[in-house]
C-alpha cells in the first residue's frame, strides 16, 4: 500500500501508523496488550471488541464523546465538513440561541478527532471518516437503545418494510410527485426533509398543535405512543411522513426531520470547552497550611485512639465479614464521632495495614505488628503513610450503611466495598485543587461539573441517563467523599490544598514530611493536675507519657487541650497493669507542673489498699480472702446469687462462673478483686498485648489493566510489527510448490528445507518457514538463519524479535521472501 493510498480498513490505518502512534494507542487502551497481539490485524480486531470499545468510550471527555456520537448519526463514511456541521449546526436560527458556540467547536474539533483517532475509535482521512462499527452500534439510535443525541432512525431505516402504497400516500400528502420505485420514494422523502426551503414551506402549513408535538420530540426521545384513532395534528404528521410507524402503537420522528428542526445540530448543548473551576474563597496560604497541619495531627490522634481501643483484641468478625452495626456504633462513641466518620477511620487504618483479622478460631480484629512500627515513626512520617494508603485504596468507606446489588447491607471492613474508580477520582480531585493558586478553595459544584465533563459516561452511559439520575453517579459521590475526607486528613485546610499535600503529589512523601514537620507542635513531657481529679494536657504528649496516662485516667474531652479524669476504675486499671501505688505517685509528681492534689493521692491510696484484697483463681473459679467478714458480706449480698458461690473454707469461696466473669461480677458489686496464678501470685494484665500475625495491607482492586511502561510498550510494538511482517510475508514462487497464499504454511521436503536455510545463512537473508511446536500448534515465522548444524537451525526470529533454535524436523517447509521484503 502506497503512502498516499487511503486505508480501506482499521487494520490498514493502524499499519500505516508510526511506532510512536501505536505505542500511544496501547498506552491509552492497555487492555489491548493482554496478551500482546500477534500482528496488526489481531490488534485491530481486538480494538473493535465490545468490551474494549466500551472501556475506551468511558475514558473520553464530553466533547470527544459528543464528536463520536455525531459520527454515529452521520453517514458512514462522513466528511469532516459534515461532522462539523452536525456539531455547529447549519447556521440557521432554531430558536435556541446557541449559535455563538460555533467558533469554540471549530477550534476544539481537531483535538477531539485526534483523540478518537489515537484511540482507534475513528479511522480514515478527513474526507472519509469512519467510526468503528462497535462504537456506532453502541451510540447509534434504536428503539431499545436510544441515541445520546436524542435522534431517531433515518427515513430509510424507519420505512424499511413499509408497503409501496403507503409510501405513495405519504409522497402525495407531502406534495411530492409519485414514483413507483420504493427506493426513489424514500430518497425523495429524505430529500424533502433535508431541503430547508421546502421543509419550511411544509411546516408553514402545519397546524399549531402539530408543531407542539414536534417540539416535544425534537430533542428526544424521538419516539411517541399513539392511539388507534390519533388526533388530527398527529394524523397530519403521520400522513406527511413527519412521524413514521415503528409498531402499531409507536411512531418516531425521522432523523432528517429532527435535524431540520434542530438547525442541523446533533446535540442541544455542545460542550467543546471544559467547565471552568470557580474559586469559592481565597485564603492566606500559611493559614491553610496551619489549619491542615492541625487537622492532620487530629487524624493521627484518632487513628492512634482506634488502635488503643482494639489493643487487647477488637470486635468479632461477622460470619459474612466485617463489623456489626453495634460494634460500629461502639467505635463511633469511643472516638466521639458519627458512625460514617468512624467507618472511614476504621477503613483507613485497615487500608494502611494497621488493623487486620487475627485469624483465630474466634476471629477478631486487632492491631497488626506494623502498627507498632507506625507508632514509632515521627508524626509527619505517620501522616504521609496514611495519605499514601488513602490515595491508593479502592475500598470506599462512604458506601458503608448502603446496600449492594442484592439489597444486602454493606458493613465496615466487609466485602463489596472496593470501587476501582476511587483512586483515579481522588487523584483527579486533588489535581483540580492543585490547579488553583495556593490558598484558593474551589466551589464544589464547579468541581463536580468539571469531573462530569471529563468522564461523562460514568454519569450518562450509552443508551441514556441512569434511572436514578446524577445523584446516583458513583464518580460524583466519590468526589464529594474525597473533598470531605481530604479535610479530615489535613490534605486540605479551610477548603484549599495545603503545601504539604502539593509536595506529596508532586515530589513524594519525603518532601511532604519535611514541609509538615515545622507545623506540628512538639510533644510535651508534662500535664497540669487539678483538684477536681482531672489532668489537662495543653498539647500533644510524648508517647510514653500518653500511653501511661491513658491507662491511669480516662479521656474526658479533646481539642487543643486534652482533659483526663482519674476514677477508681482507671486507677485500678493501672494497678492491674502491674503498677504499684508508689509508682503512680512518683509518675504524677514527675510529670505534673502543678502539685499533686491531695484528693488524687487519697484516691490512689484508697484503691491500692483494697486492690488484690480478694484473689480469684480457677476452680472453675474461687475467691480467696484473709478477711472472713468480707467473704460473709459477699455471700449475704443478693447480687452474688448469679455467681453461685459456696464456702470451701473460712477464707475461700468457690464459684461456678469462670474467673473472668467472677472478677467482673465482683467489680460490679463494688469490690476490687485481682486475678492470681496457680502458684498464688497476682496476675498482671499488660496493656497492648494482642497483635495479629504479620499482615499485608489489602491490595487495591485495579480499574483495568495497568498502564504499561515505556519498555513494555517498545517491546510490544516491535513484537506486533514482527508478527505482522510474518503474517503478510510474500515469498517467491518455486516450480515445485508454486506460491502459497499468505497465512498458509509452506510445504517442502527435508532436503529442500536444509538447502534453503543453509543458503540463507550464507547470504544473511531472511526466509519464511512453517513450524510445529511440541504441543502440535502450527505457526508461520520469518527468520534470518545464522547457523545450521546437528539437525538444528539457529536464527533471528523476526516474529518473536529474538534469537531462537529450531529443530529441522519440526519445520514443515521453507520459502524465500520476495525481494522487497527479504531485507
Amino acid at each position: 500500500m502506497g503512502t498516499t493510498t487511503p486505508p480501506r480498513t482499521l487494520a490498514e490505518a493502524l499499519r500505516a501508523r508510526g511506532d510512536e502512534s501505536l505505542a500511544g494507542l496501547l498506552r491509552a487502551r492497555p487492555d489491548l496488550l493482554s496478551p500482546v497481539p500477534n500482528d496488526i490485524t489481531q490488534l485491530a480486531t481486538r480494538a473493535g471488541t465490545r468490551a474494549s470499545v466500551v472501556r475506551a468510550l468511558e475514558h473520553l471527555d464530553r466533547f470527544a464523546l459528543q464528536t463520536a456520537e455525531a459520527l454515529a448519526v452521520a453517514p458512514d463514511p462522513a466528511p469532516y465538513d459534515t461532522l462539523l456541521a452536525l456539531l455547529t449546526g447549519d447556521g440557521q436560527d432554531d430558536g435556541d440561541g446557541r449559535d455563538d458556540a460555533g467558533a469554540a467547536i471549530t477550534a476544539a474539533l481537531p483535538t477531539a478527532l485526534a483523540t478518537l483517532r489515537e484511540q482507534a475509535l475513528v479511522w480514515g482521512e478527513d474526507t472519509r471518516l469512519h467510526l468503528v462499527r462497535t462504537a456506532r452500534e453502541l451510540l447509534a439510535p434504536s428503539p431499545q437503545h436510544p441515541s445520546p443525541t436524542g435522534l431517531g432512525p433515518t427515513v430509510s431505516e424507519a420505512t424499511a418494510g413499509m408497503s409501496p402504497g403507503r409510501l405513495q400516500e405519504i409522497l402525495t400528502a407531502a406534495g411530492l410527485p409519485p414514483t413507483h420505485d420504493p427506493v426513489s420514494a424514500v430518497t425523495a422523502l429524505a430529500g424533502l426533509f433535508t431541503d430547508r426551503t421546502r421543509m419550511a414551506e411544509l411546516l408553514d402549513t402545519a397546524p399549531v398543535e402539530a408543531l407542539s408535538v414536534l417540539d416535544r420530540l425534537v430533542w428526544g426521545p424521538p419516539y411517541g405512543e399513539v392511539t388507534p384513532n390519533p388526533t388530527p395534528p398527529v394524523q397530519w404528521l403521520r400522513d406527511r411522513g413527519l412521524l413514521l410507524p415503528v409498531s402499531t402503537r409507536t411512531v418516531v420522528l425521522p432523523r432528517e426531520a429532527a435535524l431540520h428542526l434542530r438547525a442541523g445540530r446533533a446535540h442541544r448543548v455542545p460542550e467543546p470547552v471544559a467547565p471552568a473551576l470557580i474559586a469559592a474563597a481565597e485564603r492566606d496560604p500559611q493559614a491553610v497550611d496551619r489549619a491542615a497541619a492541625g487537622q492532620g495531627f487530629m487524624a493521627l490522634s484518632t487513628v492512634e485512639e482506634l488502635l488503643k481501643l482494639w489493643n487487647n483484641g477488637g470486635p468479632a468478625i461477622l460470619r459474612a465479614g466485617g463489623l456489626s452495626v453495634r460494634e460500629l456504633k461502639r467505635a463511633a462513641a469511643a472516638l466521639d464521632t458519627s458512625e460514617p466518620v468512624a467507618a472511614f477511620w476504621i477503613e483507613l487504618a485497615y487500608a494502611a495495614g494497621l488493623l487486620a483479622s487475627d485469624g483465630e478460631t474466634d476471629e477478631r480484629y486487632a492491631p497488626t505488628p506494623a502498627s507498632d512500627e507506625w507508632l514509632d515513626l515521627d508524626a509527619q512520617d505517620r501522616w504521609t503513610h496514611l495519605i499514601t494508603a488513602w490515595l491508593a485504596a479502592t475500598r470506599t468507606a462512604g458506601l458503608v450503611g448502603g446496600q449492594d446489588a442484592k439489597g444486602r447491607a454493606l458493613s465496615a471492613l466487609g466485602p463489596d466495598l472496593d470501587r476501582s474508580a476511587a483512586p483515579e477520582v481522588r487523584h483527579r480531585v486533588l489535581a483540580l485543587f492543585a490547579s488553583l493558586p495556593p490558598g484558593t478553595a474551589p466551589d464544589p459544584q464547579t468541581l463536580l461539573a468539571r469531573l462530569r465533563w471529563e468522564r461523562p459516561l460514568r454519569t450518562t452511559p450509552p443508551g441514556g441517563p441512569s434511572p436514578q439520575g446524577e445523584a446516583s453517579d458513583l464518580r460524583s459521590r466519590i468526589a464529594l467523599w474525597t473533598v470531605n475526607e481530604a479535610e479530615m486528613l489535613g490534605v486540605t485546610g479551610r477548603g484549599a490544598l495545603s503545601s504539604q499535600a502539593r509536595a506529596l503529589l508532586d515530589e513524594g512523601p519525603d518532601d511532604a514530611a519535611a514541609r509538615l514537620a515545622p507545623l506540628i507542635p512538639e510533644p510535651l513531657d508534662h500535664v497540669l493536675l487539678q483538684a477536681d481529679l482531672t489532668a489537662v494536657a495543653p498539647g500533644p504528649l510524648e508517647r510514653p507519657l500518653a500511653d501511661m496516662l491513658s491507662v491511669l485516667a480516662d479521656v474526658e474531652s479533646k481539642g487543643g487541650a486534652t482533659v483526663y479524669r482519674f476514677t477508681p476504675g482507671s486507677v485500678r486499671r493501672a494497678l492491674d497493669a502491674g503498677r504499684a501505688a508508689t509508682d503512680l505517685h512518683a509518675f504524677l509528681a514527675t510529670h505534673s507542673r502543678t502539685p499533686v492534689p491531695q484528693p488524687l493521692s487519697y484516691l490512689i491510696d484508697d484503691v491500692a489498699r483494697r486492690h488484690g484484697h480478694l484473689r480469684i483463681g480457677a476452680a472453675s473459679a474461687y475467691v480467696r480472702c484473709d478477711d472472713e467478714a468480707v467473704l460473709n458480706e459477699i455471700l449475704a449480698d443478693k447480687r452474688s446469687a448469679t455467681l453461685r458461690l459456696r464456702r470451701l473454707a473460712p477464707t475461700v469461696l468457690a464459684a461456678q462462673a469462670d474467673p473472668g466473669s467472677l472478677i467482673e461480677g465482683l467489680r460490679e458489686m463494688g469490690y476490687a478483686p485481682a486475678a492470681e496464678s496457680a502458684e498464688g501470685d497476682v496476675l498482671i494484665t499488660r496493656a497492648g498485648a494482642r497483635r495479629t500475625p504479620p499482615r499485608t495491607p489489602p491490595v487495591p482492586v485495579p480499574e483495568g489493566p495497568p498502564v504499561p511502561d515505556a519498555t513494555l510498550l517498545t517491546a510490544a510494538v516491535r513484537a506486533v510489527r514482527a508478527g505482522d511482517t510474518a503474517a503478510r510475508a510474500v515469498h517467491k514462487e518455486s516450480p515445485e510448490t508454486g506460491t502459497a497464499p499468505a497465512g498458509s504454511l509452506p510445504r517442502t521436503t527435508t532436503a529442500e528445507t536444509l538447502a534453503t536455510v543453509q543458503a540463507a545463512a550464507m547470504t544473511g537473508s531472511a526466509v519464511w518457514i512453517g513450524y510445529v511446536n511440541v504441543d502440535g500448534a502450527a505457526s508461520q515465522r520469518v527468520i534470518a538463519p545464522v547457523k545450521v548444524e546437528g539437525g538444528f537451525v539457529t536464527a533471528y526470529d523476526h516474529t518473536a524479535d529474538e534469537v531462537r533454535t529450531y529443530p529441522l524436523h519440526r519445520i514443515t517447509g521453507v520459502a524465500e521472501l520476495a525481494d522487497e521484503q527479504s531485507t
